[in-house]
């Protein structure tokens, strides 16, 4: 009797266990989110000491809001918005203080590795933050006349206390 093909191809292949699979995750892991909290909230202490002697950030309040880490944890790219860069006249020094970020990698590299237990520390990226600029663009436009008039009528029409009435509270239903 001879074997069939299919049984020893079945057998070589090992099924990924329960919870598990081959195929690389949608987002970062619980330990790459962990880690990545951990190099920020170091990075946060360093750069409220003000240590670093760039004549950019003389001064500058930096806000560090989120630190991605790459899965090896040899690379992190760090978000930052020093504080007031919203403002369109600040958007230059902004540019300039992530510049200077950029410029101090290093020198932040060896205080996070005094500051942090990890393997390997990463290589640091600055970026600037654009989700402030974003939810600044969202606020002018839930302002706008027009659109505030209709999500106010949408409120209105999901109001359960107002059970088919006029929003005025006069006139025909």
């Amino acid at each position: 009797m001879r074997a069939s093909p299919f049984r020893a191809i079945q057998t070589t292949m090992k099924t990924p266990r329960k919870g598990h699979s081959h195929a690389s995750p949608k987002g970062p892991s619980q330990r790459q989110l962990r880690a990545g909290e951990l190099v920020r909230h170091a990075l946060v202490e360093i750069l409220r000491h003000g240590e670093l002697d760039d004549p950019a950030l003389t001064g500058e309040s930096v806000t560090v809001t989120e630190v991605r880490l790459s899965p090896d944890f040899r690379h992190a790219i760090v978000f930052v918005e020093p504080l007031g860069a919203g403002l369109e006249k600040n958007a230059v020094k902004a540019d300039q203080a992530t510049a200077a970020l950029n410029r101090s990698t290093k020198f932040l590299r060896g205080r996070l590795g005094k500051a942090i237990d990890l393997r390997t520390i990463p290589e640091l990226k600055f970026v600037r933050d654009s989700s402030f600029d974003i939810a600044g663009q969202m606020n002018e436009l839930f302002a706008n006349p027009l659109v505030r008039r209709d999500l106010d009528k949408r409120e209105d029409e999901d109001d359960p206390d107002n059970q088919g009435r006029n929003p005025k509270g006069y006139g025909a239903s």
